[in-house]
């Protein structure tokens, strides 16, 4: 049973950036492919960003391309979302998820709080 653990979430003025990071436990995270969701209140869960097992293939949401960088260490059991030029619509809940397909995902985290004030 994996387990995965968001920090890197707080409260930054827009403009600012933020690093999220995922750590695994109970299982190896480099098996699966690993995304990043949001969740704003009174509104449904998105995708964010997502990364192949291998590192090599990212996906981006059109709302965060060019502005978020998803990336993996596997030797950490690790991935990250680097999230620069960040605006008060980023403000929402962001969850990590790891799955054996991108689109498609078993385990994942508990969130943690991103707020962007303007």
């Amino acid at each position: 049973q994996v387990q995965l653990v968001e920090s890197g979430g707080g409260l930054v003025q827009a403009g600012g950036s933020l690093r999220l990071s995922c750590a695994a436990s109970g299982g190896t995270l480099s098996a699966y492919h690993m995304g990043w969701y949001r969740q704003a209140p009174g509104k449904e869960r998105e995708f964010v960003a997502a990364i192949r097992w291998s590192g090599n293939i990212v996906y981006y949401a059109d709302s965060v391309k060019g502005r978020f960088t998803i990336s993996r260490d596997n030797a950490k059991n690790t991935v990250y979302l680097q999230m620069n030029s960040l605006k008060p619509e980023d403000t929402a809940v962001y969850y990590c998820a790891a799955g054996a397909m991108v689109s498609s995902y078993d385990y994942w985290g508990q969130g943690t709080q991103v707020t962007v004030s303007s």
